[in-house]
């Protein structure tokens, strides 16, 4: 569950979760995520380790809930067009977001592995791809499973790779080879030729 759906429950419960992300991102600002434990997350929080399983399974769950903001920028950079896209031109909340993600690069780095795995990767991608689903429908084109997995997949390993030094580029030259990427892959599945 993430923070959002929490808004409207006990505010001790929001309090509570609230606490433990602030907790995990800190740790996770340190360490990566596998060398983070519960124990640190609960002392660092000021709660009990009953209390962290009362609202999280396990550390990936909790960090799939403290990373929603960071995903939520992300799936809304990639899609903050007005009008047709131009491939020259990325839009500007994309530069925004990754000058954005390059100042907490070592955090997402604990959370989002090479290629694109790790809990932060799996929901990123999830939610480009649901994105991507749902503007493909409202702009009234065909329905492509294989774009949108498509798309999610380029965008979140390529952001994954370039995280982790793989790819190296500035945050501006990213955002436009990262936006060329996806109108190509959105372009390919495009409406049949007439």
């Amino acid at each position: 569950m993430s923070g959002e759906e929490t808004a409207g429950r006990d505010p001790r419960t929001v309090r509570t979760r609230a606490r433990l992300r602030r907790a995990l991102l800190a740790e996770c600002a340190d360490r990566p995520l596998a060398e983070v434990s519960v124990s640190a997350v609960t002392r660092r929080a000021g709660v009990g380790r009953a209390t962290f399983y009362l609202h999280y399974e396990d550390l990936p769950a909790l960090a799939v809930d403290a990373c929603a903001e960071v995903v939520r920028d992300a799936v809304e950079a990639v899609h903050a067009v007005d009008g047709p896209p131009d491939p020259a031109v990325p839009p500007p909340a994309l530069t925004a977001f990754l000058t954005s993600a390059a100042a907490r690069a070592g955090l997402y780095r604990g959370l989002l592995h090479p290629g694109g795995g790790g809990p932060l990767g799996e929901l990123l991608h999830r939610e480009l791809r649901d994105r991507s689903r749902r503007e493909r429908a409202r702009a009234g084109l065909p329905y492509a499973a294989a774009a949108d997995s498509a798309v999610a997949a380029a965008f979140t390993g390529v952001f994954a790779d370039w995280l982790h030094g793989l790819v190296e580029a500035a945050p501006g030259d990213l955002a436009h080879q990262v936006w060329r990427l996806v109108l190509t892959v959105h372009r390919a599945f495009g409406p049949p030729p007439r």
